[in-house]
Parts: C-alpha cells; sequence; structure tokens
C-alpha cells in the first residue's frame, strides 16, 4: 500500500536590519545574554512600538522577489501566547490583513523535474526570546537578545510532496532572498528557521490528512531528515490502525527522533487581535513600484544570461550562480579579458576553494584573467598554473608571469631544450619504446609524462608530443 506525502513550508527569515522590528536596540549576532534589550521589546509599562522602515522595505523586497502581491495596507496583530522568552505574553505579527499573499518559487524536484510551490503570504512579525537549557543543571536560562527581532514569515502552499522536494525548494527560496537582498539566510546564525507541516494520504485523494508540524528546524539536511521520519512515523501509525494526531513536534538531530511537544494549536487558541500600540502599515503604490523596478538580477534572469551570453553548459551555470558574489567575481575575471570557459573553469576550481578555506576570494580577478592567459596562451601549463595560483593567493599584487618567472615555472618551447629532455626518456626506457614501435600507440601518453617529469613540468606538451613522434618513428 503506498502513501503520498503532502508538505507546506513555513519558513522565518530574518532581514538584514541594524536595529530590531520595533525598536532601536541592536540586531546582532553572538552578543552577551540579554545585553541588546530596552523598554521596548521587554514590553515594559508606557513603551510604545514603532516599526523597523527598513524592515519594512526588505519585507517588500522579499514579497517583490516570490512574485508576490504587495498590499497598500496591512495590520500588525498580537498573537497570545505565554511562554517564558515571550516577556510581553504576546508576539506581534500580521494575521488577515497580511503585507503580501500570491507569489511562487521555481525549483527542480528530484523526482518529478521542474516544479512551481505557490506561496501563500509573506508577512512581517517579530522573534521571540531564547531559551537555553544547556546552561546551568536542571534550569532553564533566558535570553532576551532576540525578542523583537524582524522576521519575514512566508508560508508556502501544501505543494511539495517529498522530503527531497522540500530541501531543493528551500534552496531556491534562499538563493531568491540572497540575490534580493534581504538576508544573508544564515541557518548557522538563525537568519533562516524552518517549520514543517506534513500529512500524507492516498495517491488521487483530494482531500489532505491531519498534518503535524516541525518546528524550529535549522538546516536543509535537518528538514529532510526531520520529514522523513514524520512520514514514516504516519504512515506506520496508520498502517497498524491508529490515527494521526494534531501535534507539534521537535527534532532531535542527533539521535534522528521526533518528539510531541504539545498539541497543535489552531489560529483561535491566539486569540489575534489588531495591536492597538500600531496603526495599519500603509504602503503608497509608486514607493512599492520604485523598489520593484529596484530589483537586483534574479538566479533566474542570471542563469538564463550565463547560458546565452557565455556559452556554458548547465553543470558550469548552477556552480557559478550558486551565490551572488561567486557570480560577480567570475564576470570581473571574464571583464579582465579571460575566455568564459576557462574563467568557469578557474573560478569553479582554485578560486571556490579559496572561498571555502578563507571565506573570500583571496586573488583579485585582473590577476587571475592574466594567469588565465598565461596557461591558455601555453606560457604556463596547468598544473604549474594552480602554483601560481597559491602564490597569488599569498601576494595578490604580484603580477603572475614574474610569479611563475621566479618559481621557474614557465614552460619550456625551445626544441633544443626539448628534445634533450626526450632522447633522455626514450634512452631511460627501451622497452617502452620497442612496445611502441610495435604498436602500443598508448605509450605516447606515458613518454609526455616523463618528459613533463623530467623537465620538472616546464616543457610545453603542444610541443612535447609531435617531437617524440618524430623521434619513435611511425
Amino acid at each position: 500500500m503506498t502513501w503520498e506525502t503532502v508538505i507546506g513550508l513555513e519558513v522565518h527569515v530574518q532581514p538584514t536590519t541594524r536595529s530590531k522590528m520595533f525598536c532601536g536596540c541592536a540586531n546582532s549576532f553572538g552578543d552577551p545574554p540579554n545585553t541588546n534589550v530596552c523598554p521596548v521589546c521587554l514590553g515594559l509599562p508606557g513603551a510604545l512600538p514603532v516599526p523597523n522602515a527598513e524592515a519594512v522595505r526588505l519585507g517588500v523586497v522579499g514579497a517583490l522577489a516570490l512574485g508576490c502581491t504587495v498590499h497598500p495596507t496591512s495590520i500588525f496583530a498580537r498573537k497570545n501566547y505565554f511562554y517564558p522568552d515571550l516577556p510581553k505574553g504576546y508576539q506581534v505579527s500580521q494575521y488577515d490583513r497580511p503585507l503580501a499573499t500570491g507569489g511562487a518559487v521555481r525549483c527542480e524536484s528530484p523526482e518529478r523535474g521542474p516544479i512551481e510551490v505557490s506561496i501563500t503570504r509573506l508577512h512581517l512579525e517579530e522573534d521571540a526570546g531564547k531559551s537555553l537549557h544547556d546552561r546551568y543543571p536542571r534550569r532553564t536560562a533566558v535570553d532576551l537578545n532576540r525578542c523583537g527581532t524582524p522576521l519575514c514569515e512566508i508560508v508556502s502552499g501544501p505543494d511539495l510532496r517529498s522530503p527531497a522536494e522540500a530541501r531543493a525548494y528551500l534552496v531556491a527560496l534562499r538563493q531568491l532572498l540572497v540575490y534580493a537582498g534581504v538576508s544573508d539566510c544564515s541557518m548557522e546564525k538563525g537568519t533562516l528557521r524552518v517549520d514543517a507541516n506534513l500529512s500524507v494520504r492516498r495517491p488521487g485523494q483530494s482531500g489532505l490528512g491531519t498534518k503535524t508540524e516541525v518546528k524550529n528546524l535549522n538546516s536543509f539536511a535537518f528538514v529532510e531528515k526531520a520529514l522523513e521520519a514524520e512520514y514514516h512515523r504516519q504512515v506506520g501509525l496508520l498502517e497498524s490502525g491508529g490515527r494521526v494526531e494534531q501535534v507539534t513536534l521537535l527534532f532531535n538531530a542527533g539521535t534522528g527522533e521526533l518528539r510531541v511537544a504539545r498539541v497543535k494549536e489552531e489560529s483561535h487558541d491566539y486569540r489575534y487581535f489588531p495591536d492597538p500600540d500600531l496603526p495599519p502599515l500603509v504602503l503608497a503604490p509608486a514607493w512599492v513600484e520604485a523598489e520593484r523596478a529596484g530589483l537586483p538580477e534574479l538566479p533566474t534572469a542570471r542563469r538564463a544570461r550565463y547560458a546565452d551570453r557565455f556559452g556554458l553548459p548547465g553543470y558550469d551555470v548552477g556552480v557559478l550562480t550558486a551565490e551572488p558574489e561567486t557570480g560577480a567575481y567570475f564576470e570581473a575575471v571574464v571583464a579582465a579579458g579571460a575566455d568564459p570557459k576557462a574563467a568557469a573553469n578557474w573560478v569553479m576550481g582554485e578560486a571556490l576553494g579559496s572561498l571555502r578555506e578563507t571565506g573570500g576570494f583571496p586573488v583579485p580577478a585582473p590577476r587571475l584573467a592574466e594567469l588565465i592567459g598565461l596557461v591558455t596562451g601555453g606560457a604556463v601549463s596547468h598544473q604549474a598554473g594552480r602554483k601560481v595560483y597559491a602564490e597569488l593567493a599569498a601576494h595578490p599584487d604580484h603580477p603572475p608571469g614574474v610569479v611563475a618567472e621566479r618559481l621557474g615555472l614557465l614552460q619550456v618551447g625551445d626544441e633544443s631544450a626539448l628534445a634533450g629532455w626526450v632522447e633522455a626518456v626514450l634512452a631511460a626506457h627501451p622497452g617502452e619504446v620497442a612496445r611502441f614501435r610495435a604498436g602500443e600507440a598508448k605509450l605516447l601518453g606515458f613518454f609526455t609524462g616523463q618528459v613533463m617529469k623530467a623537465s620538472q613540468g616546464k616543457a610545453d606538451p603542444k610541443k612535447v608530443q609531435p617531437l617524440l613522434r618524430s623521434r619513435l618513428g611511425p
């Protein structure tokens, strides 16, 4: 018996602002506990909130990048619940009149190919604090630094049909928001978190099964693993004659197990009502259109441009456009005169290796373009070019040609010098010479490698092989 998975995701993204959603406290990661707080985010009597204009702008930019309809008027509401890290006893969010609705994200499903996932809504809200259970034995500590941090909550439709699809959607959503400049979407810093809803049903059924929610997943891999575990849990319950209850679950990444945190609340449990301290958020249509016109190039457009303008294969396009800074660096290398395909190879190889190790591109784009020119022009072999790159990473102001010469890596094309290495190699391998002349043509590669070894990589391989053929005979 088979079951169909139905998944919808609620993604909480922290806009890149210097201050919190309704007060001037610093919106920074890693500060000492309870240092970025004030009467507003602590909910002290008489403190009045004021919306953060930049958080609103970034929310609008995110909505436009997702193709949503931005509403001229939206309402902030109080979501009432009681928890130690929520000092006001309510969270300021949006409910029946959110900032934006509609929209879609296109991604590549591992099972179904290209799919479109609908966006139900994007609304603004503030974050709660953080409960810490590992600071003191048998005690829970509360850090309120995050309390009041701005969030964009992005709710998808129930359009995903597998945990792998959910991961693909998250990758595409994150890429869109990073390109648009809304957020760095760093799950390590908590600027992107996921709540995942899952239910199962028989294939062909149109109704939805009872859904459960897995809260606060902080990596795409954990989202996929948690959804896999919950799918098997629900199917096991149903096939053993049980029923699925609407609960909120927590996922233990260490054990791969789920545990019930509480019975899932319905919206009426939160007793939403318009926040009396915050007037309606009114946006001028002309301002919204100006933000739309100012959107940067988004991933789909950049991928199409790279394929069309540079003639790059799909794999290269995907790697180069995965992060905005990678594409910008690649384009700077091409603009400095490098062949696009050669530039793509070097950026996907050495340059991305540097990015992973150092967090940046240590070799300036013009220097890398010069190095690529040396390699494609035959002055330096590719292997030697990698050594030059390593030296440039440490000394980016040094010209690649000077570095190659100092390291003795310039290729030798002088025929007399090449002939000396060729003769020495042939003399050292008489058995292989006899086998080649008996018909083992593949030994030409062996001889070429030996010449390169004898020359310490200096011999020009394009000139070595013709010379070998002339010495070895037909």
